[in-house]
């Protein structure tokens, strides 16, 4: 299991929503920060990502390193959760 997740979205975003459902579904807790409700952090979205579009998820395994998922790729999301 990561050591943490943590998923950037935005209000109107719908595959925001369903890389929430898959989380949950697969058993695996994340924190959320809406871009919308906390528009200083699109910076920090952006810079890991490399895009301005949602949902950016970031996976932080247990060494410390980190993967990012960019919108709704459920292929590199559970390779990304699995380690």
């Amino acid at each position: 299991m990561p050591k943490n997740v943590t998923i950037f979205t935005t209000n109107t975003c719908a595959y925001c929503v369903m890389v929430k459902k898959y989380l949950k579904a697969k058993g695996v807790s994340y924190d959320e920060v809406n871009l919308d409700q906390n528009p200083e952090r699109q910076a920090e979205a952006t810079a890991m990502s490399g895009v301005t579009t949602v949902p950016v998820t970031i996976v932080t395994k247990q060494d410390d390193t980190k993967e990012v998922v960019v919108g709704y790729n459920l292929a590199k999301l559970a390779s990304a959760i699995a380690a």
